[in-house]
């Protein structure tokens, strides 16, 4: 399997065996199950589906209820697509863990940006602030938009103030530095983005 499902748990710190101390983000992955095997012959394309964290069925729709009974599954709370170097072997209501990434060394990792809601240009774009000096009245401002009589207005795409964050971000080629198989916990080197108990997609990079 080429990837996994993974709830951020935080950060902390760890010390290498040559005494280096670094800050390493905890991910609680898995166990995961296969809901679905995508073939090319009926969806065009040939995936794994797998689903994380079980969830009550009085909070799901009827369908969806139905998609998870043909694998003999109750429902998850999250679905995602992974690729298999044999697609064949992993059957509807399989569960693996953290084991698949025995040996990994990089890993991608996707997650949704945490949320900012509006901020101005200088916060999220890295504008300049204005002169501080007495009078000034362009602290945090924009600034003029640069458009004369002509054409007379403001393409569109200029960089101005607007909702910043919860956008999906992935971060590449992060070294995977330890893995705990008996708590499903993987010890990603560096930052994730999203808050903490945000979902994770973990890929074989």
């Amino acid at each position: 399997m080429n990837g996994i499902l993974a709830k951020k748990l935080g950060m902390t710190q760890v010390y290498l065996e040559d005494g280096r101390q670094i800050a390493v983000t905890v991910l609680q992955a898995g166990p995961c199950k296969v809901v679905q095997r995508k073939t090319e012959e009926v969806d065009g394309y040939s995936a794994i589906q797998v689903g994380f964290e079980e969830k009550r069925e009085s909070l799901v729709t009827a369908p969806v209820k139905g998609h998870f009974r043909k694998a003999g599954l109750a429902p998850m709370r999250f679905l995602a697509e992974f690729n298999a170097e044999n697609p064949s072997e992993w059957e509807p209501g399989r569960e693996y863990t953290v084991s698949v990434f025995e040996g990994v060394k990089i890993v991608d990792v996707t997650g949704v940006s945490k949320g900012m809601g509006f901020a101005g240009t200088i916060k999220r774009h890295n504008f300049s602030s204005g002169p501080r000096s007495h009078g000034s009245k362009n602290k945090r401002a924009p600034g003029s938009m640069g458009a004369n009589s002509y054409p007379g207005r403001v393409f569109p795409g200029k960089r101005l103030g607007g909702r910043m964050g919860g956008e999906a971000v992935t971060v590449r080629h992060l070294e995977l530095i330890k893995i705990d198989a008996e708590q499903n916990l993987l010890f990603v080197k560096g930052a994730v983005p999203g808050p903490t108990n945000s979902l994770i997609k973990v890929r074989k990079a």
